[in-house]
């Protein structure tokens, strides 16, 4: 016997009703967002990527008909960008990948022990909060000409009291083997946002998980190695990839107290990329070099992403993801 579907009620027509409703509404509201992400991303990024296939330079913007003026040349910018010694891209990648990971890795071993340290009670603890949190938000190029001046090797501060210690002038920008270092400085002391990060994933770890190993007589060393890291990674993760996604981008140091030197041991691939499109003019070369940059970039989060599935740990989750 067949079985009698119940009529269809007027509350089901209002729900499904309201349903599109709603689901018209989400669509309007994710217009402005999708127009941002085409106009000031994706679009972009399509047309770098076209560019880097034409002979395309300042020339031919300021003629009266660009689009005419312009050749398709296949990979001739690809291969130019490596073999080519006066761009040296190689150098650039190897510089740019060498800052990235010494800021990332001591970023992260400064803010998570400034944290740790500010996360205890202690007097005036908000305003030492302030204090480590106000580097992050001064303006970047009034910072590095500040340390600029901190480096210097006649009337630096830093030599004139390493000369009162008794020990060597140090040429802290001047030289190849110090000018990373130098500059990585500058990015972990300007990491406050991955302090204020840290310190809310901390006071989110559960008290009750510091009470049972006291209990069991864990002393300082053994809580943090076997509650406070687990219960961290998601935070590491999350700042260790915002951390690479701002130093691999870097080139401040490089336009204000470097200008790529000394060598080129501070051609960092941003700015590169802008000597090459606007000092030499060449925008198909800068577009090449641009997207192999979008590549590299994309290579290290990729690597960020795989190797944190065997160290991630979620709370409340039998196995690591």
């Amino acid at each position: 016997m067949a079985k009698i579907k119940p009529p269809k009620t007027h509350s089901r027509y209002a729900r499904t009703r309201y349903a599109r409703k709603e689901q018209r509404a989400a669509y309007l509201f994710l217009i402005p967002a999708f127009l941002g992400l085409s106009l000031i991303t994706y679009i972009p990024l399509i047309m770098t990527f076209i560019m880097g296939f034409t002979n395309l330079n300042v020339g031919h913007l300021i003629q009266n008909s660009p689009l005419g003026s312009f050749e398709f040349i296949g990979l001739d910018n690809y291969v130019d960008i490596f073999v080519n010694p006066r761009i040296d891209f190689l150098n650039s990648i190897k510089v740019t990948i060498t800052f990235a990971v010494t800021a990332v890795f001591w970023s992260i071993i400064y803010a998570m022990t400034i944290a740790l340290l500010l996360n205890r009670k202690m007097p005036a603890r908000g305003f030492f909060r302030a204090v480590f949190y106000v580097p992050y938000v001064l303006p970047t190029a009034a910072s590095m000409i500040a340390w600029y001046f901190l480096y210097n090797y006649d009337g630096g501060i830093i030599n004139y009291i390493l000369v009162q210690l008794g020990m060597e002038k140090v040429y802290f920008l001047t030289t190849a083997s110090n000018v990373i270092p130098s500059l990585a400085v500058i990015a972990v002391w300007s990491s406050g946002n991955l302090i204020v990060i840290f310190l809310a994933g901390l006071q989110n770890v559960p008290r009750s998980y510091y009470e049972a190993a006291d209990i069991d007589g864990a002393n300082f060393i053994r809580r943090f190695f076997h509650i406070t890291i687990p219960c961290m990674t998601p935070i590491i993760f999350y700042n260790m990839l915002m951390s690479l996604v701002i130093n691999i981008q870097v080139i401040i140091p490089a336009l204000t107290i470097t200008k790529g030197g000394p060598g080129k041991s501070t051609m960092f691939m941003s700015y590169l990329m802008y000597m090459v499109g606007f000092r030499s003019r060449e925008l198909g070369s800068a577009a090449a070099i641009a997207f192999v940059f979008f590549i590299v970039a994309a290579i290290l989060a990729f690597i960020l992403f795989a190797t944190s599935k065997s160290w991630l740990f979620y709370e409340g989750k039998d196995e690591r993801t």
